[in-house]
């Protein structure tokens, strides 16, 4: 029987990917992409000639059967989304559940992802933390909002660019508009950004500046009353 490694692969920067990632990609017999054509572009500058098959939110639930029946066949599928770790907010979890289930051996390779770089250089606590990914573009969006109002971790969020001044007004109004947050924009690549501040700083910064490339959102929790303070 073979085996299912999920590999991770650069947010930006190329020099991220790890020897190993490299070597897995080139030993591999296929690749499972995001795109197959952003993978592409990624091994040709590595010089990895490695088939490639596309796998992604609109065909993974029909391919899952065949790719599990080529692993138990006895050839090593690695999979690969566009950027960071398969299967955070990415193709992967049906396939790796799917594996698992038919006791088919799983490995997942550490490397690039943007929710902890993000995590980190917000300045916001990161013993206790949770990871929200995408919220709701329309329904179910306030619902999530209002059941995260009381969480007294620290928020990760992923968010599109055109979404996000949206986001943050909706946060403002559940959370308060003094709610400290980070915006990490483009991490790792040439125009990284990031902005700290209150929720209503940080929306009037992206009102006079849209912006652009990759946004990973960190918010505070709540905070714990002082003691003798029961507000």
């Amino acid at each position: 029987m073979g085996k299912l490694i999920l590999v991770p692969t650069p947010i930006g920067n190329l020099k991220d990917i790890t020897h190993r990632a490299l070597e897995v990609l080139a030993d591999a017999d296929l690749i499972l992409a995001e795109d197959t054509r952003h993978a592409g572009k990624l091994l040709s500058h590595f010089r990895i000639s490695t088939p490639l098959q596309s796998h992604h939110m609109f065909n993974e639930h029909r391919t899952v059967e065949s790719v599990c029946a080529k692993i138990a066949s006895g050839i090593t599928v690695a999979l690969v989304s566009d950027a960071g770790t398969p299967g955070i907010s990415d193709p992967g979890f049906l396939l790796v559940r799917e594996c698992i289930k038919r006791e088919i051996p799983v490995e997942t390779l550490p490397g690039p992802s943007a929710l902890i770089p993000a995590l980190v250089n917000s300045g916001l606590p990161t013993d206790r933390f949770c990871f929200e990914g995408f919220l709701p573009a329309r329904k179910g969006r306030q619902k999530r909002l209002a059941s995260l109002q009381t969480e007294k971790r620290t928020m990760v969020f992923y968010e599109s660019p055109y979404r996000l001044v949206k986001t943050i007004d909706d946060m403002a109004l559940v959370f308060g508009p003094e709610r400290e947050a980070s915006v990490s924009r483009e991490l790792s690549k040439i125009f990284e950004e990031t902005v700290r501040g209150s929720l209503a700083y940080i929306s009037e910064y992206y009102k006079g500046k849209p912006p652009k490339g990759e946004i990973v959102l960190v918010v505070a929790g709540k905070k714990e009353p002082a003691p003798g303070n029961l507000s």
